[in-house]
């Protein structure tokens, strides 16, 4: 039997995830994928699970509460940062989760290098974020297809509609 492992280890600061990732150097590939992940919800599940199927290990960068505001408007994140990141982190197949405050996570992106960057198939490979960095460095981009009929808005909306 494997040991439980405590989420909040896996919650790491920029400067610990740099650490982490090379810790990793020649472990297998690095996977990284990143959103708001407010309500989880199957269509996320099915991101993450495809994003940890492309590597060895899987980083999830999350936006802050700040950065979630100035994308999504003054009703969001529904769930703090802190809850967001613990949800996150009790996953098998999440590794490590990474806070990121700006509007992107293109520098943490380039802080961790990643061997794979991962993003749902509303997302086109050539307009990912941090796309041309990764393959740059000798990376590849991988969008997996979304699962039909599941979004954080659309389930805020039919909340709301009750």
């Amino acid at each position: 039997m494997s040991a439980v492992v405590d989420p909040l280890d896996k919650i790491m600061s920029w400067s610990a995830a740099a650490k982490w990732r090379q810790s990793r150097a020649g472990q297998g590939a690095v996977v990284f994928t990143n959103g708001v992940f407010d309500l989880l919800h199957p269509g996320h599940i099915d991101v993450l699970l495809g994003a940890r199927q492309q590597g060895d290990a899987l980083v999830v960068g999350i936006n802050s509460d700040d950065s979630v505001r100035r994308l999504k408007g003054p009703d969001r994140p529904v769930r703090v940062v802190a809850e967001r990141c613990y949800v996150l982190a009790a996953l098998e197949m999440v590794d490590t989760v990474v806070v990121f405050e700006q509007d992107t996570p293109l520098d943490l992106i380039q802080a961790l290098k990643p061997d794979v960057l991962v993003k749902g198939g509303d997302y086109d490979a050539d307009r990912v974020v941090g796309a041309p960095e990764v393959r740059g460095w000798g990376g590849k981009v991988v969008i997996i297809p979304l699962t039909p009929g599941h979004s954080t808005t659309t389930t805020i909306e039919r909340l709301r509609a009750r």
